[in-house]
C-alpha cells in the first residue's frame, strides 16, 4: 500500500469515527480562517510543532490551532494574543468537542484522579521532608516545594493556576501530569499520553509512553514489562507490531507481542477501546493491601464503580485468551493472587498492626499528634509496603519473576526482620524503661503484638521454633541438591 492509499484510509477512518461519536463537533470542511493567521507565523516560530501537527489526524480532519486553543471570555486562562483569544491549555474539556467518548470514559478512571495525591503522605515526603517552601510564585507567595513541583506533580498532575492575565504560574506550568487539575475545572490530560501536536496513536501504544511515570522503585511496571516475555517479545518484533494501525485490535492487525495499551486499554475481537484503564484491572496493588478496583473506584465516586473486580479479571482474560489458551490463562492468574495473599498474610497485616500499635511510642509534636517520618521506624514501615511489596505484588501480576522475587518479596523479607522487627524491639526496650505511664502500658500491648507475631505460623522459624517435621523437611530437600550437584 503506498503512502497515498494509506493517508486516504487514515483520514476515512478519522471520518467515520467522528460521525459515530455523540455530540462531537462536525468534522470541518476546510480549516478555519482562524487557524490559518495561527499556521502563517507558528510555521516559522516554532517549526517542529507546525510539523508535527501536519503529520497529525488532527491536519487531514482540519482541526488546526484554534480549534482546540481557542477560549472563551471569563475563563481563567485566556489571554488576547494576536486579535484572538485563546489558551494555553487544552484540558479534556476541549477535547470532549470531539472526543466526547473517550473524555467520559478517561473522567471515569483512576488515571484522571492522580492529581488528588496531594497532601498524601507522598507529597509530605516531597513537601517537608525532602523539599522546603523555597519555591516563591506569584501563585504560591507562601512558597512551594520544588520537589514535589519538579517530581509528584509532573506524574500525577498538580493544580495549574492562573494568574490574571492569563498566563500560568510558573510553579505549575508546564505540567502534562495525568490527574492535572486544569483551570477549567477539568482533571487530566491527554497529552500525558498523547503527545503534541502529532498525537499520534502510534506513539502513545508504546510502553516507554508509560513508563514516564510508571517506573522507580515503587511502581516498577516499565521494568518489569521489560523483564517480561511480553517486553521480550515486543522488542524483538517491534517491526512486526503495526502500530500505525487505525484499528489495531490484537489478534488481528498484530500478534507478536502485547504493550501495556494492549492489555490495558486497546481493542480485542470482543472488546472496544477503552480509556479507562482500570476496567481490565481486578486489584488495586497501591496500598498497603490489595483492594479490589471497583471499590477504589467507589471511593472516589466514579460511576465506573458499577463494573465489578470479577467483571474487570474477565475483560483481561479475554485479552490474555488472543494469545494464550484457557488453562495458561487460569492457572497465571491462580498464581498472582497466590502472591497477594502470601504478601498479605506475612507482612501487610502483621507488619500494619505492629506500626500501629507503636506510634504511642514515636516522636510526637507539642499537641501530641506523631510527626510522620521522624523515626527510623516510618521510613522502614514506608518502603515495605510502598516499594517492596508493591514491586514484589506488581512483579507477579506481570509475569517478571525477578521483581517479584529479588526486588519484591526477597528486600520485603529480609527488611522486615533485620530491619523492622529490631526497630520494634528497640521500641518495646525503650517504652518499657519510660518513666511515662501511657508510654510503658504502649510498650506492653507492642510486646503481646510482637509475641503474637513471632509466634505465628509465618513467623516461628525466626525464633527458632519451626516445626520437627518442616525441619525435616528443609534437611531431605537440602540433601537432595547435594546429591544432585556432587
Amino acid at each position: 500500500m503506498n503512502q497515498f492509499i494509506k493517508t486516504l484510509f487514515a483520514g476515512l477512518i478519522l471520518v467515520l469515527y467522528l460521525a459515530t461519536i455523540g455530540g462531537a463537533m462536525d468534522i470541518p470542511k476546510e480549516l478555519s480562517s482562524a487557524s490559518r493567521e495561527c499556521i502563517d507565523c507558528h510555521k516559522d516560530e516554532n517549526h517542529s510543532l507546525y510539523q508535527q501537527w501536519g503529520d497529525s489526524k488532527h491536519y487531514r480532519a482540519n482541526v488546526g490551532c484554534f480549534e482546540c486553543h481557542s477560549a472563551k471570555k471569563g475563563d481563567k486562562d485566556a489571554f488576547e494574543h494576536e486579535g484572538y483569544l485563546i489558551s494555553v491549555i487544552v484540558s479534556p474539556k476541549d477535547c470532549a468537542k470531539c472526543h466526547a467518548k473517550e473524555v467520559d470514559e478517561f473522567e471515569n478512571s483512576h488515571h484522571s484522579k492522580a492529581g488528588r495525591i496531594l497532601g498524601s503522605l507522598d507529597n509530605v515526603l516531597a513537601e517537608v521532608v525532602e523539599g522546603n517552601s523555597a519555591f516563591v510564585t506569584h501563585g504560591f507567595p507562601d512558597g512551594a516545594s520544588a520537589a514535589a513541583v519538579n517530581g509528584c506533580w509532573q506524574c500525577h498532575g498538580g493544580q495549574v493556576k492562573a494568574l490574571e492575565d492569563g498566563t500560568l504560574d510558573p510553579a505549575t506550568w508546564p505540567n502534562t501530569g495525568i490527574g492535572r487539575i486544569n483551570p477549567d475545572g477539568s482533571e487530566g490530560s491527554c497529552s500525558a499520553c498523547h503527545q503534541r501536536h502529532s498525537f499520534s496513536a502510534a506513539q502513545a501504544r508504546q510502553p516507554e509512553t508509560c513508563g514516564k511515570c510508571h517506573l522507580g522503585p515503587d511502581h516498577p511496571q516499565k521494568e518489569i514489562y521489560e523483564e517480561s516475555k511480553h517486553g521480550i517479545s515486543y522488542y524483538a518484533n517491534i517491526d512486526k507490531m503495526n502500530l500505525e494501525s487505525a484499528k489495531w485490535v490484537v489478534g488481528e492487525d498484530y500478534d507478536a507481542a502485547p504493550t501495556c495499551a494492549t492489555c490495558h486499554m486497546s481493542a480485542t475481537p470482543n472488546q472496544p477501546v477503552t480509556h479507562n484503564i482500570g476496567l481490565r484491572i481486578k486489584w488495586n496493588n497501591r496500598p498497603v493491601h490489595s483492594k479490589l478496583s471497583h471499590l477504589t473506584d467507589k471511593k472516589w465516586n466514579l460511576k465506573s464503580a458499577s463494573v465489578t473486580a470479577d467483571t474487570r479479571r474477565e475483560n483481561m482474560v479475554d485479552v490474555c485468551q488472543t494469545c494464550h489458551n484457557p488453562n495458561f490463562t487460569s492457572n497465571f492468574f491462580t498464581q498472582y493472587e497466590g502472591l497477594i495473599k502470601l504478601y498479605d498474610e506475612k507482612f501487610a497485616t502483621p507488619g500494619e498492626k505492629l506500626y500501629k500499635a507503636a506510634i504511642p511510642l514515636l516522636t510526637a509534636d507539642a499537641d501530641g499528634n506523631h510527626i510522620k517520618f521522624s523515626d527510623d521506624i516510618d521510613f522502614v514501615w514506608f518502603e515495605l509496603w510502598h516499594h517492596e511489596g508493591r514491586r514484589a505484588r506488581h512483579g507477579a501480576s506481570m509475569m517478571a519473576p525477578d521483581y517479584t522475587h529479588w526486588h519484591g518479596t526477597y528486600d520485603l523479607a529480609k527488611n522486615f526482620y533485620t530491619e523492622f522487627i529490631p526497630e520494634i524491639k528497640e521500641l518495646i526496650h525503650e517504652g518499657l524503661a519510660s518513666k511515662d505511664s501511657k508510654k510503658v502500658d504502649a510498650a506492653k500491648n507492642l510486646q503481646k503484638i510482637l509475641t503474637s507475631v513471632l509466634n505465628s505460623e509465618n513467623h516461628k522459624w525466626f525464633i527458632g521454633k519451626m516445626s520437627k517435621a518442616e525441619k525435616q523437611k528443609r534437611k531431605k530437600a537440602a540433601e537432595e541438591f547435594k546429591a544432585r550437584y556432587k
